[in-house]
């Protein structure tokens, strides 16, 4: 089954991001502190790529004749120590490429460091722009950025998909559209079947949708929609935090964000407010498996605020 995508023409996010940030204490203060003293380990995926967990986000790291190839680096505080075990398990020092899936600090945390080493930074243009500013970062109470032009990416897109070549198979990166952010990309690892999915797919309990850079609740569907049709029944999905997932998790997730934001178009086309929403408990039935829904609840609903006007009629 292929799932359309209906791209519609996507209006300037005009919320500020002072929401977002209030949403911390419901939302990530409890991933923050797992970040600060859980242990970085790695999982083989294949002989050629490992996965780090425990610095904040999801590292993929591909093995590429003496040199090594990342897709996303973890949280900045805590690079050099992601960056030494990752060099101690595959016995390589050079970086030489790394992707940023979006621009947040858990995926562009190791962009100083390698970027300073001459690496190529592959990211969607618009993931570079948000790295040349101060950005308020979702679910906490700080700015991040600018960047240094070193730690910036220096290879980039604007749509559809293009390929390179690492470790011998080819590599697929694409864009994903306004979704988690305005700069979201998958990256794939196409003889390994190995999809990092970045933040447009949630691993661990409900999402955040960073609408002060773009993102939208509609456009997490559609995201979806086409990480879906990249991948096939074997293909082990990467999100950026939390286990790998199957596609038949990328359908269940699919089916459950549709659900969600066809009930809150519905709810802002009435010129209900997000309090109202919240009560109205639009995500009841998912509950039981994703915990907590009221920060989630806020933010997808504020997340169309720009897309959608009250019905007048």
């Amino acid at each position: 089954m292929t799932y359309s995508v209906d791209r519609r023409d996507f209006l300037q996010t005009l919320v500020g991001g002072t929401a977002a940030v209030s949403l911390g204490a419901l939302a990530a203060r409890p991933a923050r502190a797992q970040d600060a003293g859980s242990p970085i380990h790695s999982q083989k995926l294949t002989d050629s790529l490992l996965l780090f967990t425990g610095d904040g986000g999801n590292v993929i790291v591909a093995r590429d004749g003496d040199g090594l190839a990342l897709v996303d680096g973890g949280l900045p505080e805590r690079s050099h120590e992601l960056l030494k075990q990752v060099r101690d398990e595959t016995g390589a020092e050079h970086i030489h490429t790394l992707f940023n899936t979006h621009w947040h600090p858990r995926q562009t945390g190791s962009n100083e460091p390698i970027g300073n080493e001459g690496a190529t930074i592959i990211a969607h243009e618009n993931t570079r722009l948000w790295l040349c500013y101060a950005n308020p970062v979702p679910g906490e109470n700080r700015m991040y950025g600018p960047l240094p032009a070193k730690a910036r990416p220096n290879k980039t897109f604007f749509y559809n998909s293009e390929q390179v070549t690492i470790g011998g198979e080819p590599v697929e990166y694409g864009y994903l559209l306004q979704a988690h952010t305005d700069g979201d990309i998958y990256v794939h690892f196409k003889k390994s079947n190995v999809l990092a999915a970045g933040g447009v797919v949630s691993g661990a309990g409900w999402p955040i949708i960073d609408y002060h850079t773009g993102g939208w609740i509609v456009g997490m569907t559609q995201g979806i929609a086409s990480l879906i049709n990249v991948a096939d029944a074997n293909t082990r999905i990467i999100p950026a935090h939390g286990p790998v997932l199957t596609k038949a998790d990328l359908v269940e997730q699919h089916k459950m964000y549709s659900t969600i934001a066809s009930r809150l178009q519905r709810a802002i086309r009435k010129g209900m407010g997000p309090d109202e929403v919240v009560a109205q408990n639009p995500t009841a039935e998912f509950n039981a498996k994703w915990g907590d829904p009221k920060a989630f609840v806020k933010m997808a609903f504020e997340s169309l605020w720009g897309h959608f006007a009250p019905d007048a009629s």
